[in-house]
């Protein structure tokens, strides 16, 4: 979570809710891979992070989801789990 909050500037209630939600799951498959890969733990992660910030969101996510077109992935999804969170609230 950490890692996540560092990369992305967001509250530790949307990276909680980010990893929880159907996106996280993802991120945490693409952990996962890097484990299997051989990588240890914290490896795997920033390899995980770097690669979710570099894939931005597109034209057609951007209109399933809300989440600005141009954003990098991991941003973008983390700050509209945050954003949700705040809704809620």
């Amino acid at each position: 979570m950490r890692a996540i909050g560092e990369a992305t500037g967001c509250s530790d209630v949307g990276v909680r809710d980010f990893l929880d939600s159907r996106h996280g799951r993802h991120f945490a498959d693409d952990v996962a891979n890097g484990l299997f890969e051989g990588r240890i733990l914290m490896q795997a992660i920033e390899i995980a992070i770097d690669r979710w910030m570099t894939w931005t969101i597109d034209r057609r996510t951007s209109r399933e989801t809300g989440v600005p077109r141009g954003l990098p992935y991991l941003v973008g999804f983390v700050t509209d789990c945050e954003i949700m969170a705040e809704a809620a609230a």
